[in-house]
């Protein structure tokens, strides 16, 4: 009686555990994201998941004008690097517990590049803040990218007004801009982004 018992306690204590972890999202695969209704965005960061809220009309006109600003660049200067805007699938450690869609990735390896997405880390990311997504901007993804090999990483918040940047080649520490600054990319020899031209656009 005592050892069914102790097997009914050790079955009891395996499903408060697997409980736990699927609460706190530790289980997730890409499969799960996969398998998501039409219409709903997920990311996984070591296989916790989280839900992408819908874009606000700002951020998808901040995401339009910045991935332009480069595209054009680079086509006009025959560069070999791609912009890709979200939704854009990158499995940026190529597991299955991580799987990111950055609001602009600009790859300049092309076999990293398929039908399905980016497989690795892009040398360049943008994000574009959100009021739902600040933790992940902020916090969760510039740890993950920073560890993944991205070479240049740009946080635009426009509620603040600033643009972040991290290079991870050089000094790995922040650097603030204002929306009145130029601020040149390290990945793109020579392209130099003029955010009081995006405050035009957006405002004016």
């Amino acid at each position: 009686m005592e050892q069914i018992n102790n097997r009914r306690e050790i079955a009891y204590l395996q499903y408060l555990l697997r409980y736990m972890l699927v609460l706190g999202g530790k289980m997730y695969t890409i499969e799960d994201i996969f398998a998501l209704p039409d219409g709903e965005r997920a990311e996984l960061i070591d296989g916790e998941m989280f839900m992408m809220a819908t874009p606000t009309t700002s951020h998808q006109e901040t995401q339009i004008w910045l991935g332009n600003q480069i595209f054009n660049y680079i086509r006009k200067n025959n560069g070999k690097c791609r912009v890709v805007p979200a939704p854009y699938g990158v499995f940026i450690k190529q597991d299955d517990k991580n799987y990111l869609e950055p609001d602009i990735s600009v790859i300049c390896k092309r076999d990293k590049l398929d039908e399905k997405g980016c497989h690795g880390a892009p040398d360049w990311v943008i994000e574009i803040v959100s009021p739902s997504s600040k933790e992940m901007d902020y916090r969760r993804k510039l740890k993950v990218y920073r560890e993944a090999g991205v070479r240049e990483y740009w946080i635009v918040d426009l509620l603040k007004e600033v643009v972040t940047v991290y290079d991870f080649e050089g000094s790995n520490e922040a650097v603030e801009y204002c929306l009145d600054d130029t601020v040149k990319s390290k990945t793109i020899d020579g392209l130099s982004i003029h955010f009081v031209e995006l405050k035009k656009y957006l405002y004016e």
